[in-house]
């Protein structure tokens, strides 16, 4: 009987025309104003408003609170659980008024109309993410964790972590593969284009500004030449020395001019690399600013 309504669930989630909008894995829109389960230190279900929950005081009067944030727009979608419907997973992260962020994995099904968490799990303290997908079922991340011998401050472990859906959860499955560190090879194997100068700070889209790694340099288009630089590893897992950067002579508009002008002293700069939902963070020092500029993975 169970495998003929999964079969007849299958049915309707892929039948052409068929109910698409109750069907469909639940939007980003949706997520942000989830409820979501089996956090801690939450007594109880939380229900996002715009991405971000907000608890009461830990202590009357006191100005910490517990807080749960959808991170960033990371949204993974695929069938988990084999009905032929796709879910959607998401991040979220807890900050209990410590130094530390807990992130959590949150699966979300659409049943019956309705948005239901269908799984949380605890995945680790001042995570990053390099990498997502969903293969054969298995929910799949290559995340930056601390490892061993790591402080809670520099996590440095690279490795991928998978989970199963099950009728009690995420199950995690054991590790495929071995782990790495946050070298600078992390960058290596994709182009990266530039997204935000800075948080907050939108990068232009044209002409795309990018950067590849390989065998200890950078490359790339720098909005109107193409550049190099080397880059070294420090000390601490992700701490780099990048420069000097150098690169063609071609001249430009003066909008290319400038904004290329901007990202090659912005790379000179960097000091720390890292990832967040999918994207390579490169922390960089301007003089007396200092920022993060981001980058988006295209390619492999």
């Amino acid at each position: 009987m169970k495998k003929s309504l999964g079969v007849l669930f299958m049915a309707l989630c892929l039948a052409a025309g068929a109910l698409p909008a109750a069907q469909a894995a639940p939007t980003l829109q949706e997520l942000r104003n989830a409820t979501y389960r089996g956090l801690e230190d939450t007594d109880g279900p939380v229900t996002l408003k715009d991405g971000k929950w907000v608890g009461k005081p830990f202590l009357e009067g006191g100005a910490s609170r517990p807080t749960v944030s959808l991170v960033g727009n990371f949204r993974l979608t695929g069938d988990l659980d084999g009905d032929g419907c796709d879910e959607a997973v998401v991040l979220l992260s807890q900050d209990s008024g410590g130094s530390g962020s807990f992130y959590y994995l949150a699966v979300v099904a659409r049943r019956d109309g309705k948005l239901e968490n269908v799984a949380t799990q605890a995945i680790g303290d001042r995570i990053g993410l390099r990498d997502a997908r969903i293969e054969k079922g298995l929910l799949m991340l290559q995340l930056v964790q601390a490892g061993p011998r790591d402080a809670a401050c520099c996590p440095g472990q690279l490795v991928w972590r998978s989970w199963k859906l099950t009728s009690a959860g995420l199950k995690e499955q054991p590790m495929a593969g071995k782990s790495g560190r946050l070298t600078p090879d992390a960058m290596g194997g994709a182009t990266w284009v530039l997204r935000a100068w800075n948080h907050g700070q939108p990068a232009q889209r044209t002409p795309a500004i990018t950067l590849v790694y390989k065998d200890g340099r950078l490359t790339g288009f720098s909005g109107c030449n193409q550049y190099f630089a080397d880059v070294k590893p420090g000390e601490m897992p992700g701490d780099v020395k990048v420069g000097p950067v150098g690169g063609t002579r071609r001249a430009c508009p003066e909008r290319e001019t400038q904004a290329e002008a901007r990202f090659r002293r912005q790379l000179a700069g960097v000091q720390h690399f890292g990832f967040t939902t999918l994207k390579l963070a490169l922390r960089y020092r301007d003089g007396d600013r200092h920022g993060v500029m981001l980058f988006e993975k295209c390619g492999p």
